[in-house]
């Protein structure tokens, strides 16, 4: 088979050498030989990488069975939601660095929400959407239904009739994982602004806080949805960014060990893609040996930290992966020849 199938598997192979192409060849690697091996993946995903559309490359991933369960930020859980329905009246402001506050004012004037150097329409995608979300926490608080945040997101994506997407639904990762009912966390769900939505419904009593399963809940299911997807060969944690997303699920191995007091698989593999330099007492920047200590990870376990830009580097790594996937045996014999 011609290595023409396989452009971003030998761009990578053929030019990332020394540094952080290094890390994000051997990254790749590793995590092609673990899913080949029939190790599963598991994604944390910082910030708002949804409105930077990663779907684009993270959806087809999933649906070809490279990624197996995620945690995600609230922003990133209805970002994906939003360009899914209101995609064509988002406005992108590449000169961004150039504005003065007053530039910012004016955008905010146009009800536009601003995330770098693109915006979020305040009518288009929050209102339109709470119109819809808001009505299911009615019906929840009135029958005294408790379900977790993203069961919420996960009914209303795949109850929505196609003739209102503007994005690509083949894009969307919301979408593709509710179709999965891939596992998911969103640790801190609070902090996005359908939580701010939610809380203020909840101020009015309009809606009963206790139809949202908590925090402490999600990590009580969590348990057992690690146990479930470390079977087998176990499974690997792929990270993008730090903070809560990534420090919540990565710590059921240790809170099984020593809070359950039950045995438990380590994490079998470890990536972080970050541009927060290692520094003291900052999760994003801790080197990933600091988790050995912590009972998070093993001096076996693979490692791999990439400082580089995640909406660079993971389309990257996710579009040599779907190759693989695609071309299994064309990939492993270009990956020999180039390892010699």
């Amino acid at each position: 088979m011609p290595t023409s199938e396989l452009p971003v598997l030998e761009f990578v192979l053929t030019n990332y050498k020394n540094f952080n192409a290094r890390a994000t060849r051997d990254a790749l690697l590793s995590y092609w030989e673990h899913i080949s091996a029939g190790g599963r993946m598991f994604w944390s995903v910082a910030g708002a990488m949804s409105s930077a559309q990663l779907g684009i490359t993270l959806a087809p991933a999933i649906r070809a069975g490279l990624i197996h369960g995620m945690s995600v930020t609230g922003a990133n859980l209805e970002e994906s939601l939003f360009r899914l329905v209101a995609h064509k009246a988002y406005r992108d402001f590449p000169e961004y660095r150039y504005f003065t506050k007053q530039e910012d004012t004016k955008i905010l004037e146009q009800r536009m929400r601003r995330v770098t150097d693109t915006s979020i329409p305040e009518d288009e995608a929050f209102r339109a959407v709470e119109k819809i979300v808001v009505p299911m926490w009615k019906n929840a608080s009135a029958r005294g239904e408790r379900r977790f945040w993203h069961e919420y997101f996960y009914e209303f994506t795949q109850a929505l009739d196609p003739s209102v997407y503007e994005g690509d639904p083949e894009a969307c990762w919301l979408l593709e994982a509710a179709r999965r009912k891939l596992p998911i966390v969103v640790p801190g769900y609070e902090d996005s602004t359908f939580g701010n939505i939610f809380a203020s419904y909840v101020k009015t009593g309009d809606c009963n806080a206790s139809i949202v399963k908590s925090g402490i809940e999600y990590m009580a299911d969590f348990y057992d949805r690690y146990e479930e997807l470390s079977a087998g060969h176990g499974v690997g944690f792929f990270q993008i960014g730090g903070g809560i997303a990534g420090d919540f699920p990565i710590c059921v191995v240790p809170s099984t060990k020593y809070d359950l007091q039950k045995p438990v698989k380590p994490w079998a593999y470890f990536c972080q893609i970050s541009d927060s330099t290692t520094s003291y007492g900052s999760y994003s920047g801790a080197t990933p040996n600091e988790k050995i200590t912590w009972d998070k990870l093993t001096e076996t376990t693979p490692m791999f930290v990439i400082e580089s830009d995640a909406t660079i580097v993971a389309p990257l790594i996710l579009s040599a992966l779907l190759e693989c996937k695609r071309h299994p045996e064309a990939a492993n014999t270009l990956i020999v020849r180039h390892r010699g």
